[in-house]
């Protein structure tokens, strides 16, 4: 029995339905013979015997009719195996060879995406069960491409952005040890500042990097927004220039409770606050705090420079800079936008963005109401 198992288990998958198919039609066959067999002569016997109930003479040459329906019966059973066999036979090896060709389709598009080729993706196929295991590949597929995407954007980005630092702090070094520039504490600033910057760019990369894994924690909680809101902007509000913007906080009081991880929205926060300060020579930076059914907004607005309506599609994407020059000068990473964006999505709200060139722009998010 194990061996006869074992045989079966080593051939192909298509000859295992082939012989399935067979063992099934042969069973079938075995017991409509058996059973025609026992019964079909008795019923015949009993016809004949109602038969002679109503009158007809059969004595004589009753033995020779059933035995005429024996050998037909024989007969046509005999017709009947062959061809009911070779039909069945040929219908299975059809359908075998049908499933088969699906699976080899799909293997063959699984290997070519295991080798690299990430746009390989599995035809719909007419078999219902065969197309939804295809449609559950495409999708792993393409999730995996865009995981794969990600990560050769990230590296690209990632090596742009540390070339710069990386290049100042070289160039520094290298005229200090051929004593080309004299050391002086401007240039030690200079290179603290670059390596402030690369730190930064670091540890942002690295929230960012589990915020798009799932990886980062989240800590949902009931929590009241207004006194952070009011810390942030007296912390802020220290950091300005007397010719400065003014920062101001609209919030209605009493504030309900939010579904929120304190620390991640202070993170959002701290990027739109300081986002909107460092485009904002003068004018006003307003925090406004509404609520709709469900939800509580919160929004930066400011007057300053403002974003191109082209460019407010990219605001949320890695290293994008409306001004990459005035941002680098003021050492911003390029993904603070990005982390913030990411990092609502996980509390379960979501960001936008309105903006226009030279009158200033405004970022909200929402928290869903405790």
């Amino acid at each position: 029995m194990k061996k006869n198992g074992w045989w079966m288990k080593s051939l192909p998958l298509a000859s295992r339905l082939f012989f399935s198919h067979l063992v099934v039609m042969i069973v079938g066959v075995v017991s409509l013979v058996i059973i025609s067999k026992i019964s079909s002569p008795r019923f015949f016997v009993l016809h004949l015997e109602r038969l002679q109930h109503r009158g007809f003479d059969l004595i004589d040459v009753r033995t020779e009719l059933v035995a005429g329906f024996e050998i037909a019966w024989r007969r046509s059973t005999v017709w009947s195996v062959l061809v009911g066999t070779s039909a069945a036979g040929g219908l299975s090896f059809w359908v075998a060879k049908r499933i088969m060709q699906r699976l080899t389709e799909m293997e063959q598009i699984t290997q070519r995406f295991a080798s690299g080729d990430m746009e390989a993706r599995v035809p719909i196929s007419d078999i219902p069960e065969i197309n939804r295991l295809g449609n559950s590949f495409n999708r792993m597929a393409a999730s995996l491409e865009g995981v794969e995407v990600r990560r050769r954007e990230l590296i690209s980005d990632m090596t742009h952005e540390l070339r710069t630092p990386l290049t100042v702090v070289r160039g520094y070094l290298e005229e200090l040890a051929t004593g080309e520039i004299e050391p002086s504490l401007e240039i030690y600033q200079r290179l603290v500042q670059e390596t402030k910057r690369l730190e930064r760019l670091v540890n942002d990369l690295q929230v960012l990097s589990k915020a798009e894994a799932g990886y980062l924690p989240i800590h949902l909680q009931p929590i009241n927004l207004r006194p952070l809101l009011e810390s942030l902007v007296e912390s802020f509000s220290d950091q300005l220039l007397e010719d400065g913007p003014v920062l101001q906080l609209e919030c209605p009081s009493p504030l309900p409770l939010v579904m929120a991880d304190i620390d991640r929205t202070e993170q959002v926060l701290i990027n739109l606050i300081g986002n909107a300060i460092r485009y904002t020579t003068k004018g006003e930076i307003t925090i406004r705090v509404w609520l709709t059914p469900g939800q509580c907004w919160v929004a930066v607005k400011d007057t300053g420079i403002g974003i191109a309506e082209e460019n407010l599609a990219h605001v949320f994407e890695r290293f994008w800079r409306a001004d990459s020059s005035r941002d680098r000068h003021s050492g911003g990473t390029g993904i603070g936008l990005t982390i913030s964006h990411r990092l609502v999505e996980l509390q379960g709200g979501q960001m936008q963005v309105e903006s226009q060139l030279g009158v200033g722009s405004e970022f909200r998010f929402s928290l869903s109401l405790a």
